[in-house]
């Protein structure tokens, strides 16, 4: 009976010793999980905004022709590393957040698109592809936020623009 006992007691303890470490890994992993989309959601949301104003800023430079400031914008989309970052998104993010993302990515497109054609800046067309963007970007950052655990802002982060281009007082 005493040998039955401490078996019974050594099974017992190492089952709870089993359980204990199994929760703690899955919550580690748990985790984990998290600290690697915010790290996504961060390198995609810098990652987004140095494109923005990188192509804003190549719109507003001078060029020798039209091709050589299309050929510039475009070679900075590319090289921006926006298309590595979305498909990081693709790969780890859950599918609201992707869609979301996407859509900025598309909204980013069309921006160096109309520029490449040439789009004045802050003319009707752009303030129309950059209101389309924010838009998109907020939604895209509420999506980001709900996933990661964190309550909701209570103000865009990008403030609208008026009619001029600049930003309009909210």
């Amino acid at each position: 009976m005493p040998l039955l006992s401490t078996l019974a007691g050594a099974a017992i303890g190492i089952g709870s010793t089993l359980i204990a470490d199994r929760n703690r890994w899955k919550h580690e992993d748990v985790k984990e999980a998290l600290r690697l989309r915010l790290d996504i959601y961060t390198q995609y949301t810098t990652t987004v905004k140095a494109l923005g104003e990188t192509l804003r800023t190549l719109a507003e430079r001078g060029h020798p022709s039209d091709e050589e400031r299309a050929l510039a914008l475009r070679t900075a989309f590319r090289e921006s590393g926006v298309a590595i970052a979305s498909e990081r998104m693709w790969l780890i993010a859950p599918q609201p957040v992707v869609k979301a993302s996407d859509s900025v990515f598309h909204c980013l497109r069309r921006i160096c698109d109309g520029y490449a054609d040439g789009a004045a800046v802050s003319g009707p067309e752009d303030r129309a592809r950059w209101e389309e963007r924010g838009r998109a970007a907020a939604r895209m950052r509420k999506l980001m936020r709900e996933d990661l655990g964190v309550g909701p802002l209570t103000e865009r982060h990008s403030p609208l623009l008026d009619d001029h281009g600049s930003p309009a007082a909210q």
